[in-house]
């Protein structure tokens, strides 16, 4: 079953998002992912949806609002999507992405958008199944201030 969140499951979401960011290489920090976690909730500057196996949340996905000037329309950024180890092949992810899809849909967005690393090859595969296609025809670029 998957939902939005909502300020009760911080506490378990956080254990997940930070499980998500050690995946990524990044330290684990619990406190912090939980106060991160409140924050947006709290000032509703992404949506989250949750996977839920048994009252336990096993996954998320979350969203963030951006804007296309050409399109003049709402544009969603799928920036984190995780499924507890123990709980993948089962579908969830694919739960998630439609909620996703339903997101946009609703705020009639034009869009989402999502990034992932050549070598995720589970990714790789996910998303095209999921109807997102592969933009090859920009660059993409980054700067960062650390």
């Amino acid at each position: 079953m998957t939902r939005k969140a909502n300020i009760q499951d911080v506490r378990q979401l956080s254990e997940l998002f930070d499980q998500y960011r050690v995946f990524y290489h990044k330290d684990s920090d619990i406190p912090a992912a939980e106060n991160f976690l409140k924050e947006r909730i709290e000032k509703e500057d992404s949506e989250i949806f949750v996977a839920e196996n048994d009252g336990k949340l096993v996954g998320f996905v979350q969203l963030y609002p951006l804007f296309s000037s050409t399109r003049m329309k709402r544009y969603w950024l799928l920036n984190d999507l995780y499924v507890n180890e123990n709980h993948r092949g089962k579908g969830y992810s694919k739960q998630l992405i439609e909620e996703a899809k339903e997101l946009a849909k609703s705020t009639d967005a034009c869009g989402i958008l999502l990034e992932t690393g050549k070598s995720n090859d589970i990714g790789n595969k996910l998303y095209p199944a999921c109807g997102f296609e592969i933009y090859d025809e920009v660059n993409f670029y980054e700067w960062t201030n650390q």
